[in-house]
């Protein structure tokens, strides 16, 4: 601040405090098969409600929307969804046009692949506002009208052009236009009826757009005391246009008419296409178009090229109906392809590359080694993530279960494996008996239920981690049982008569290759604090390799820490005992500097769960009485 004039001067001086806010532990990502939706990217939802409206209901061979389902149940608020398909194909319709020899000219295709497009019906009906140029999409599925998008016209320099209303507000098509259909016929401007035929000095303009290429204003030159006389003037002045237009082809100026017959003005344009049009609107000054009653507002009609490109007028027509005739030029049938194979879903995983906030994943119901053996690669490479998984529900007996894990060629920390599948009421009500559904669901929606009441360094698991929506196991295991799970990372899910069915352990894939990460919640508190860390620091990038910078990071970072400990996510009861941060001459050498290099060393002292709560008791000798 530069100090001219005497007086006070106040200077705002930072602090060097740049608070670390901690990422979010919770929002989960799921891939799976679903009966729509799109293919091409990871989709957020935050209910249930929104997941059906984007991916649809239950199917019969695929556990994704059972799995979102339970996850907003038990505690899940952010989830996002990977749909999974192998060969699926959207349905379509193309109509025809309503030219003396109809060609194809707009395509309405589901907005997704899949055979639920099949069931969509498209009528068309001119427009409401302007009946003569535009025309209306009704939608309906099964008979029950979904959408309708009206006032749409078919030429592409419109505001109104089909593809981009439809685009922009339709949940469940697409709109194209085939651009190789265009008309010869030519956009006109007709007066309403009984126009004046003569015009007084003071009303000689008005302004004309021709075939989009902007609105200019025209004067009237004498002589204009008949109609044929004021065609001609018309004529004239907007041909005289020809200098001051922009991209529109000559022709539509040079060979443009206006013609006065049968009491009636009409206005041509001299190219034809899908873009002629002429219009008229008042001039500000001397308008002469009210009097001759040219333009819409003045009770004229104007049709352009383009109109009879609409698709023509009709009801149900079928998306995906094999059966072409009449107005249909061709379909296409919507098929959800063939069954996924675990090839589809590691291809998909890709797809959760950009989602940086995805903490939690899970593929649930595909239940088999190389999906767990992918997954905990997936997220071990990523280091911010953790995957839920499970065994598979032919997998129902304790042997099985310890098969399973033993069978893991990737002791991932970043993974765990739960077992058995659990019962509960079809949500469709097909069924009479319970349906079998996979405990990723389950499970996922209890981590985020845990980390947003207790912490992300609180075992979700135990009473606490009961689990709702569930009526059963399909398979009750013992403690003798048990006894053989933990100690490998199969992570039981029990019933128990006072707390109902819980989550019963927290052991990742590597309790015995890695004990360091024994434990989830271990694993996941670590992936938070060094998420939050790196989010948080992003600032100290090319600042001053110095003392200065040094003091700020373990300022910074040490106050982030020390939230943690407060909030009691450490072992200790002091600072020192919970954990430290180091960044000085000692971790940052002269050699490190050179090279453009600090280092930071924080270290903490994780809760771990009390997996074993042990009572001693003995007996306690009376003593006599004195």
């Amino acid at each position: 601040m530069e100090r001219l004039h005497p007086g006070v001067y106040i200077e705002e001086v930072p602090s060097g405090v740049r608070p670390i806010e901690g990422v979010s532990t919770s929002t989960a990502a799921f891939l799976g098969k679903a009966q729509k939706g799109p293919l091409d990217r990871a989709f957020m939802v935050t209910s249930f409600i929104e997941f059906q409206t984007t991916y649809g209901t239950f199917l019969n061979d695929s556990y994704l929307a059972h799995a979102a389902l339970q996850f907003f149940n038990n505690g899940g608020k952010r989830l996002y969804v990977v749909r999974v398909a192998n060969g699926a194909v959207p349905a379509d319709v193309a109509i025809a046009d309503r030219k003396a020899i109809p060609a194809k000219t707009l395509t309405i295709f589901a907005n997704s692949p899949g055979a639920w497009g099949n069931e969509l019906d498209v009528d068309i009906a001119n427009g409401t506002q302007d009946a003569g140029n535009e025309f209306k999409i009704t939608l309906k599925r099964n008979g029950a009208p979904l959408e309708i998008h009206d006032n749409l016209s078919m030429n592409p320099d419109a505001t109104n052009f089909v593809e981009n209303v439809v685009t922009a507000n339709s949940k469940v098509i697409k709109a194209a236009v085939d651009p190789a259909n265009d008309t010869t016929d030519k956009g006109t401007s007709q007066s309403g009826a009984s126009p004046a035929t003569t015009l007084p000095a003071g009303n000689r303009k008005m302004v004309v757009n021709l075939n989009g290429d902007g609105p200019q204003t025209i004067t009237l030159a004498n002589p204009l005391t008949t109609g044929a006389e004021i065609a001609t003037a018309i004529q004239t002045a907007v041909r005289a246009l020809v200098p001051l237009r922009g991209s529109t082809p000559t022709a539509a100026f040079t060979a443009f008419t206006a013609a006065f017959g049968a009491g009636i003005y009409t206005l041509t344009s001299g190219a034809g296409g899908k873009r002629s049009s002429v219009q008229v609107t008042n001039a500000p000054s001397e308008n002469a178009a009210t009097l001759l009653k040219l333009g819409k507002n003045n009770g004229g009609t104007e049709q352009t090229g383009a109109a009879v490109l609409r698709p023509a007028v009709g009801t149900d027509y079928h998306v995906g109906d094999a059966a072409v005739a009449g107005n249909v030029i061709s379909a296409t049938f919507g098929s959800d392809g063939a069954t996924p194979q675990e090839i589809d879903y590691q291809n998909a995983f890709a797809l959760l590359d950009i989602r940086r906030d995805v903490n939690i994943i899970a593929v649930p119901g595909i239940g088999s080694k190389t999906m767990v053996d992918f997954g905990g690669n997936y997220c071990r490479n990523r280091q911010d993530c953790f995957f839920v998984g499970e065994v598979g529900v032919v997998d129902d007996t304790k042997e099985e279960a310890q098969s399973f894990v033993n069978g893991l060629t990737v002791k991932s920390s970043y993974a765990a494996v739960y077992f058995p599948w659990l019962k509960a009421i079809d949500p469709t009500g097909v069924s009479p008996e319970p349906i079998l559904l996979p405990p990723s669901g389950y499970v996922a929606g209890m981590y985020a239920r845990i980390d947003a009441k207790r912490g992300v360094w609180k075992a979700p698991a135990g009473t606490e981690a009961n689990i709702g929506g569930a009526v059963g196991l399909t398979k009750e295991i013992t403690d003798a049982e048990q006894d053989t799970l933990n100690p490998i990372g199969v992570n039981v899910i029990r019933v128990f008569p006072a707390s109902g069915i819980v989550i019963w352990g927290a052991r990742t894939v590597a309790t015995q290759a890695d004990p360091e990460y024994r434990y989830v919640p271990v694993r996941r508190t670590a992936i938070f604090i060094e998420q939050s860390i790196y989010n948080g620091i992003q600032w100290a990038v090319f600042e001053p390799n110095d003392d200065d910078l040094w003091a700020s990071l373990r300022l910074n970072i040490g106050a982030f820490m020390m939230s943690l400990f407060r909030a009691g996510a450490f072992q200790g009861t002091t600072p020192s005992q919970a954990f430290f941060v180091k960044c000085d001459s000692q971790t940052t050498t002269q050699a490190d500097i050179d090279a453009g290099v600090v280092n930071v060393m924080v270290g903490f002292a994780p809760l771990k769960p009390a997996e074993f709560v042990v009572i001693k008791i003995s007996q306690k000798a009376g003593d006599s009485a004195a």
